[in-house]
């Protein structure tokens, strides 16, 4: 599809504390092939969101991307208890997209020892 009007968001939940993951680091990868480029990186705000859509509307290309959760930096800064080296440190999430018309969803529930996505709305 070639609309303009998707977009690209996130959030991210703290399942062990019940709350949104507030400052998290998340970095947007493009994927070529091999190579991966980075897109831009953002940061959870107070509500496990970020300010502005990952990948706003009419920026959004088709393509296959990946979202690096930085979570073991998140559970360190939230003084959440876990061995060395953390079980789950970096989470990289890769997805297509594919409809430039839609708005593209890609939430993480996260604790220390798993984590779950999907395709939200």
């Amino acid at each position: 599809m070639t609309g303009t009007d998707g977009y690209l968001s996130t959030h991210v939940l703290d399942a062990a504390r019940g709350c949104p993951a507030a400052g998290m680091r998340i970095d947007l990868y493009r994927i070529e092939g091999e190579s991966r480029a980075l897109v831009r990186s953002l940061t959870t705000n107070s509500d496990g969101r970020t300010d502005s859509p990952v990948l706003p509307k009419g920026e959004m290309p088709a393509g296959v991307y990946e979202l690096v959760f930085h979570a073991g930096d998140y559970l360190d800064g939230a003084g959440i208890a876990g061995e060395s080296p953390r079980f789950l440190d970096q989470i990289p999430i890769r997805f297509g997209i594919a409809d430039l018309s839609v708005h593209y969803h890609v939430p993480l529930l996260l604790s220390p020892y798993s984590y779950s996505t999907y395709r939200g709305s």
